[in-house]
């Protein structure tokens, strides 16, 4: 992973402990939302580690509070290891969408290098890009809306007065804490990597209000309402990579247009070159991130059936 946990590196081993995990960790979410550009790779990196590290973490705290063979509890905990899994496997789908522009955009560059190429063979190149990036939103959107936002949960705030969440030794509401958390999480990646619109933003989730002496719930509502200020309805891809490599090809239409090739393009080029290969090594480490992801969420339903055979 290009992003290891900022949260401590030591074992959770309590109920409160992980309630401190989490809040800690979406602290540092916060800041680093703050020190990168908008929906940068790097800061989504963060967030798919972090939701890596959040479940890792409730799996070791399990182990701990040694729960009876045969209760709910385990089907409650695959159910959400199941949703996670599931919303998953459609970002990498809508993530992996993304590989016919960014070879659309390698295809600009080459013609631009060519210079036998004229003017309007490359503005065809850019136009075919062009239409893969309308294409790769709409496509996207449509997956958003009918197979992921079904599964994506609201985030809850009025169920921590429910007394059931302390059953079975407090693991219920920790599982609630991961199952919010991960709402939280999963609308930043979809927003930045597949599709943001009015129906999938942070604004329709629930206000998360800071109120009581949760310290996860405080963060949490700190970040949302971070990203919802900064999102101000935006649609589409929120990539700042992505949305990059557009504006520098929009530039470079408009320079082509204007200036029918008389004037020496090549700055130009390498800048569009350099955007398509910053996005493409980006959209490569986020699905060796998820596959690891993938292989983890296996290992730990694996490590606590595991744990209710031995007991």
């Amino acid at each position: 992973m290009s992003h290891s946990s900022t949260t401590a590196a030591t074992a959770v081993t309590s109920v409160n402990g992980f309630y401190n995990y989490l809040a800690q960790g979406l602290d540092d979410l916060y800041r680093s939302f703050h020190s990168h550009n908008f929906m940068s790779i790097q800061f989504l990196q963060h967030v798919l580690s972090s939701l890596q590290s959040f479940h890792s973490q409730l799996t070791l705290v399990v182990q701990t509070l040694h729960l009876p063979v045969g209760e709910k509890w385990l089907d409650e905990y695959m159910d959400e290891s199941t949703r996670l899994w599931d919303v998953c496997r459609f970002l990498r789908t809508g993530v992996s969408n993304m590989e016919n522009y960014y070879t659309a955009g390698a295809n600009i560059s080459s013609s631009l290098q060519n210079h036998h190429q004229s003017s309007r063979q490359i503005l065809r190149a850019i136009n075919i890009c062009q239409r893969e990036r309308v294409g790769l939103e709409e496509v996207n959107r449509s997956l958003i809306e009918t197979r992921i936002q079904p599964l994506l949960m609201k985030f809850n705030k009025n169920m921590w007065i429910e007394s059931k969440l302390k059953g079975f030794n407090g693991f219920r509401g920790v599982l609630h804490a991961l199952k919010n958390t991960n709402t939280l999480l999963l609308m930043i990646l979809l927003s930045g990597l597949v599709y943001s619109s009015s129906k999938t933003s942070f604004s329709s989730l629930q206000s998360i209000a800071n109120e009581g002496d949760v310290a996860f719930i405080v963060s949490a509502a700190r970040l949302h309402e971070s990203l919802k200020a900064i999102e101000d309805g935006q649609s589409g891809i929120l990539l700042y990579e992505f949305r990059n490599t557009g504006n520098t090809m929009d530039e470079l239409k408009s320079k082509v247009e204007r200036l029918e090739m008389e004037f020496d393009l090549s700055e130009r080029v390498e800048m569009l070159k350099n955007c398509f290969e910053v996005l493409k090594c980006g959209v490569e480490n986020v699905i060796v991130q998820l596959d690891d992801f993938f292989d983890e969420i296996v290992e730990s339903r694996k490590k606590l059936l595991d744990l209710c055979t031995q007991m």
